[in-house]
């Protein structure tokens, strides 16, 4: 076949960015409902209006491409602006943990090398902390907005030198901005979570934005103009992309600022809430709400939850509500979700225990995501799929980071072999579905055998006073290491070391129970999953010695 004549050109090659979403609807929805936040209602043709002057005004105000916007907001009308308005100027989106501290946050900032921040008052004061660190570390001082929210009165003051509408209006929503000339320029800068030392700093492109983007709505067969709670924070992992899923669609962003269970369930009924997302603890705190407030939803909604493999106990308890439950995984790495427990026909008929074992697992590769397996971690071959050989996960294919920031020996340790390598360790059963076991630095060693945490976690799952339960090693003269296990109760439930000990020895081998049991408030981060770290220097684990 002759084809080199055939060359992109600008009529057959165009860049991928999720950007194009919001033109979209825009154009053919001009007058569909894109944000809901208490009595604030806005349309799609307006919110472009709002994001282009956003771009323009950060432009006039003398921003480059590729320099870094820090936005600091909850889940508001002004964070879904921001993940298209800042990129649409060709600056990158910096969006901040709101529960950080001072130090974390001045580091990021002087890191990233903000040019501009946009603050919720309400973490105001941390914030102008974190400023003057970064300053003192050597950042010029950015332009520092406060974006007040007309629908809730929120406590604390603003830091900045202009408000968030005055900004808008030194905008024009016609000027020229710039294109997105490469796809694979970077769209958005976030850190992991970082439970040690520094967290780093990971780039997205355009392109994988996009891929996920469009992989979210193929994951959930996701209809037009669904109806969208904003239950995950958009600053984790930019929503898992879902900012620009939902323009995609021509769907409503419902805001939240926070996660409560009662303001959950108004929205679901008052907004008609079709799809959520969230850790397994935003989940199970709508599983373990009173039963009034569950009341008076009549129709479907769609929940996708991440992060530790959700007990079979709460996958129970979202079908009886009537809630559709998608299992995925990720990283930050991979933009949040990169697989997904892709449900088939035949499990419909399957009893709700096993059901739920089987929705469980992490599944397969995200559409647009090119390879997700399991492999040795020495020889790079992948393991049988038996469902015992364990590996590491790894990743390869467009829903990946461009690299970490300014970490070339980071970046190139986690792309050896020409894999992402996630650190998580798993096996893959004879459907091909991949089965997390542990993160590595999780399976606890006794006597020579290991342990998977994960393992005991979903036991203790199964006892009916358990709330949320962490399993660590913790030091043992004998067996070198053995679990300890952190269980937080439901309210109002009552048991004790003994009854759990007991419960865990009718469904585990001797070996694998428990040794140790403390009740406890688990410790969380902002987005719901349970800080191990925290839990194995206080057992005193091997792994909290050695990082």
């Amino acid at each position: 076949m002759q084809d080199a004549d055939l060359v992109p050109n600008a009529a057959n090659h165009a860049p991928l960015t999720p950007l194009l979403f919001l033109d979209r609807a825009a154009d053919v929805y001009p007058e569909r409902l894109a944000v809901h936040h208490g009595s604030l209602r806005r349309n799609w043709r307006d919110t472009r209006i709002r994001c282009r002057q956003l771009a323009s005004a950060l432009t006039r105000r003398g921003l480059q491409r590729g320099e870094v916007v820090a936005v600091m907001l909850p889940n508001v009308p002004a964070m879904v602006e921001a993940h298209f308005g800042v990129p649409m100027a060709g600056l990158v989106l910096n969006t901040l943990n709101t529960r950080l501290d001072a130090e974390s946050l001045g580091y990021m900032l002087s890191y990233g090398g903000a040019r501009a921040v946009l603050v919720d008052p309400e973490v105001g004061a941390v914030m102008r902390e974190a400023i003057a660190i970064a300053v003192d570390q050597g950042l010029p001082h950015p332009l520092v907005v406060d974006v007040p929210d007309p629908e809730f009165v929120p406590h604390g003051q603003g830091i900045g030198s202009m408000d968030y509408e005055t900004l808008l209006a030194e905008g024009d929503a016609t000027d020229a901005l710039p294109d997105v000339s490469d796809e694979w320029d970077s769209i958005a800068l976030n850190y992991t979570s970082g439970t040690t030392g520094r967290p780093k700093g990971v780039v997205y492109s355009h392109r994988g934005a996009y891929a996920n983007a469009v992989s979210n709505i193929l994951e959930w067969d996701m209809p037009k103009h669904p109806v969208y709670l904003w239950t995950l924070p958009m600053f984790h992992c930019n929503g898992w992309c879902f900012p620009w899923t939902v323009a995609a669609r021509a769907g409503v962003n419902v805001c939240l600022r926070k996660v409560e269970a009662a303001a959950i369930f108004d929205r679901i009924r008052g907004a008609s809430v079709t799809h959520y997302c969230g850790a397994p603890i935003v989940h199970g705190l709508l599983v373990n709400a009173p039963a009034e407030l569950k009341t008076g939803i009549g129709h479907t909604v769609r929940a996708m939850v991440a992060g530790a493999a959700p007990p079979a106990a709460l996958i129970e308890g979202l079908e009886a509500m009537g809630f559709d439950l998608t299992h995925v995984y990720g990283l930050t790495e991979v933009y949040g979700p990169a697989t997904a427990c892709a449900k088939q026909a035949d499990w419909e008929t399957l009893p709700l225990p096993e059901r739920a074992r089987l929705n469980a697992r992490q599944g397969v590769r995200y559409h647009l995501q090119n390879a997700a397996t399991v492999r040795d971690r020495a020889t790079l071959e992948e393991v049988p799929h038996d469902g015992e050989t364990m590996g590491e996960i790894m990743f390869r294919g467009n829903i990946m980071m461009k690299g970490y920031l300014g970490d070339a020996e980071a970046t190139a340790q986690a792309f050896a072999g020409g894999w992402f390598h996630t650190g998580d360790l798993a096996v893959v059963d004879p459907d091909g579905y991949i089965k997390i076991k542990d993160r590595s630095k999780d399976i606890i060693i006794s006597g020579g055998e290991n342990i998977s945490s994960i393992e005991v976690e979903d036991v203790l799952y199964r006892h009916p006073a358990v709330m949320l339960a962490a399993v660590v090693a913790m030091p043992d003269p004998k067996w070198g290491e053995t679990p300890c296990a952190f269980i937080e109760l439901k309210a109002g439930a009552t048991t004790t070391a003994e009854d759990i000990t007991a419960f865990c020895k009718q469904h585990l081998a001797g070996f694998k129970v428990p040794r140790k049991v403390v009740f406890v408030e688990l410790p969380k981060t902002s987005t719901g999953k349970i800080q191990k770290f925290a839990l194995r220097q206080q057992a005193r684990s091997r792994e909290a010695i050695d990082r």
